[in-house]
């Protein structure tokens, strides 16, 4: 939801680039067509790729979520996949719009994603060192 609401107000009231700290970052609106880092693929395989990918981690969350910090993981994966979803068929693209340095302009929904992903490599990386 808060993906949705900040892809809304970027859309209704970021027209060009505010600098928060210099050129370094700031909110930049931009329209993103393709997948992960503005990768573009051809025809429908793009969107068959983007479904396909949601459909295997949700499976894989289901069968295999089983700490809390698996399932906040696994959510922050959907829940973001799934705000960028609902924003490509609203609009045809994903609205980004955080910049920082020269890593590729992202949202809300593409944080929760790498925030989810950074949680299970690190529950993966404590229960292997607990064996």
């Amino acid at each position: 939801m808060v993906s949705l609401v900040s892809k809304w107000l970027s859309d209704s009231f970021l027209s060009e680039r505010i600098a928060i700290v210099g050129s370094f970052a700031g909110l930049e609106p931009t329209q993103n067509s393709g997948i992960a880092f503005g990768i573009v693929l051809p025809g429908s395989l793009q969107d068959v790729t983007i479904v396909l990918a949601l459909v295997l981690v949700a499976a894989l969350a289901l069968r295999t979520a089983k700490v809390p910090l698996e399932q906040i993981g696994f959510g922050l994966i959907v829940g973001g996949a799934l705000g960028n979803i609902f924003d490509r068929i609203r609009d045809g693209f994903v609205t980004d719009f955080f910049q920082v340095g020269t890593f590729p302009v992202f949202n809300v929904a593409d944080s929760c994603i790498t925030i989810g992903v950074i949680l299970l490599l690190a529950e993966m990386m404590r229960k292997k060192r607990n064996m």
